[in-house]
């Protein structure tokens, strides 16, 4: 009698990874790195206390996927970073994973090299690499925790995590970010709801107990502490942006409501600039505006930036593609960003403290 296959009938292969604790020997946490990290969160979390009156602005490439780009815009970054300091904190959005809705490229450390070859150990030494790289010139990181097991290989380099409008329903990502060793943005759905990022800072809270993986990469039962600094990310929804100053107001009640932090972070991209890149500097004006006004839940705002302006299709021959461009969400220019982060920190720098003091 044959007997039929049960198990595995779509698994064509699998192939051992290299472990957390490998990776991290390899590529080791230097003393300097660490201390960005370190000092990194410690900045967020006095802003999400109100003990640090600045706003802390991601800001970045929609994705990663070209090192030396990165590397270029890290180094605008940390002069601009420096120059405002007194004002902004700045952030540098260093996103490896791209969720897709059907099917694209994923990111880096999916398709490091944007073939199909799908490498991601290499993948995954890149975008450890380059955040190492970064932490080491005193740039704090952030990125989206997409994949639950990725965490595990590159948390130790991550100033604020995000968990994106498609995933801040599931539990699996809700139990996750209560193990998360940074502070947490939980964006609204894309409908525009705030009920799931609501449920979503009501259950990170709280400790929780899951399947994971260990720094060994076995398989192990993970127990977290809960994490007590999450907050909510404005990214529009539904067609329509919700960073105006009643979508504010209206989220600030749902919020104090729900008994959870009123922090507000607001996205300047997707349907808050209606997926038009050059529309955040427009987002960024009304919010700078709203504070001035005298608005005291903002305490963030993210941005999508790059070397150049717009966005690009990745092409069949890779030499085609255009340096400091970005292959997935457009972004705005390195000229721009610029202008517009100064603006910003010159009107805001005699608010601010005055609001924290208040």
């Amino acid at each position: 009698m044959v007997e039929t296959q049960v198990d595995d009938l779509n698994i064509e292969s699998q192939t051992l990874l290299v472990t957390p604790k490998a990776l991290k020997a390899k590529l080791p946490l230097s003393k300097t790195a660490h201390d960005t990290v370190a000092q990194g969160r410690d900045v967020i979390r006095d802003i999400l206390d109100r003990k640090d009156h600045r706003l802390f602005v991601v800001i970045g490439p929609c994705s990663i996927h070209d090192v030396e780009a990165a590397h270029d815009y890290a180094r605008r970054l940390k002069a601009l970073a420096d120059e405002v300091s007194d004002t902004l904190v700045l952030v540098q959005r260093v996103y490896f994973e791209k969720p897709r809705t059907t099917v694209g490229w994923k990111g880096l450390i999916n398709d490091p090299y944007m073939n199909d070859t799908f490498k991601i150990e290499d993948g995954l030494h890149i975008a450890r690499k380059l955040l190492l790289d970064m932490a080491e010139m005193g740039l704090p990181t952030a990125t989206e925790a997409l994949d639950p097991i990725t965490p595990q290989y590159m948390q130790d380099l991550i100033t604020w995590s995000a968990i994106g409008a498609r995933t801040t329903e599931s539990q699996t990502h809700r139990e996750m970010s209560s193990g998360l060793s940074s502070p947490v943005g939980f964006k609204n759905g894309t409908d525009g709801g705030l009920d799931v990022a609501i449920n979503a800072m009501l259950s990170v809270k709280h400790p929780h107990r899951f399947l994971g993986i260990d720094t060994d990469g076995k398989v192990a039962i993970t127990v977290t502490r809960g994490n007590p600094y999450a907050h909510v990310v404005l990214r529009g929804g539904g067609g329509k942006p919700n960073y105006d100053s009643v979508s504010v107001s209206l989220a600030e009640q749902a919020l104090a409501k729900a008994g959870v932090s009123t922090n507000i972070m607001v996205d300047a991209s997707h349907a808050n600039s209606n997926k038009d890149p050059s529309l955040q500097t427009l987002v960024m004006e009304n919010i700078t505006n709203q504070i001035i006004e005298g608005n005291t839940s903002i305490i963030g705002l993210m941005v999508e930036s790059h070397l150049k302006p717009g966005n690009q299709k990745i092409p069949a021959d890779l030499s085609e593609l255009e340096y400091g461009v970005s292959v997935t969400d457009g972004c705005i220019g390195w000229e721009t960003t610029e202008e517009t982060i100064r603006s910003m920190a010159d009107k805001l720098r005699d608010v601010l403290p005055a609001r924290t003091a208040g």
